[in-house]
């Protein structure tokens, strides 16, 4: 069996997010980075993946759109809300089920848990020449039980489908 074990020093793991309401030109799209978090990937006779994010290690890189550019004070702002509100501090897991050659990679469906609620999520990752990995999910929070952060008394509102995307470079192998 072969492992390898991936972390923020091999790459990054995003999410995206949207907005939509009558107000929401006054809202940002978002670029978010968890900055701990843990992947192991085995490969073998039957490959698995797993993944670890600390729900409280969200940080906003950056906002597009807007109506002003996004300052510190605001990327801090809803950092707390993540934590208070959406994510609550709580740990984001991700176990394989089954794990199968695809394409350009592998084929990834498994069982994801957030806000305390597992559900089924599958996707597709890319592995490339050069030890590249790359794959993303949509994630719909209303199937997790979350509600999509809302503001301006509901007109700005977070599209409730985010993408998650990890784009990292394989390290060495552990033996």
């Amino acid at each position: 069996m072969i492992r390898y074990s991936l972390g923020p020093d091999d790459g990054t793991l995003s999410v995206q997010t949207k907005r939509t309401g009558a107000a929401a030109m006054a809202g940002h799209n978002l670029l978010i980075h968890a900055t701990s978090w843990s992947a192991t990937i085995e490969l073998g006779d039957r490959t698995t993946i797993a993944l670890d994010v600390d729900g409280s290690s969200l940080r906003v890189q950056e906002g597009s759109g807007g109506m002003q550019a996004l300052q510190d004070e605001d990327k801090e702002n809803i950092h707390q809300t993540i934590d208070d509100e959406v994510l609550m501090r709580q740990t984001i897991a991700f176990r394989s089920t089954e794990v199968k050659p695809a394409r350009s990679g592998l084929r990834v469906d498994g069982e994801l848990t957030l806000n305390g609620e597992m559900r089924p999520l599958g996707f597709d990752l890319a592995l490339t020449a050069d030890g590249r990995l790359e794959g993303s999910a949509l994630v719909k929070q209303s199937d997790w039980g979350m509600k999509p952060y809302t503001g301006l008394f509901g007109a700005l509102k977070v599209v409730d489908e985010v993408e998650v995307r990890i784009e990292a470079t394989l390290p060495e192998p552990e033996s």
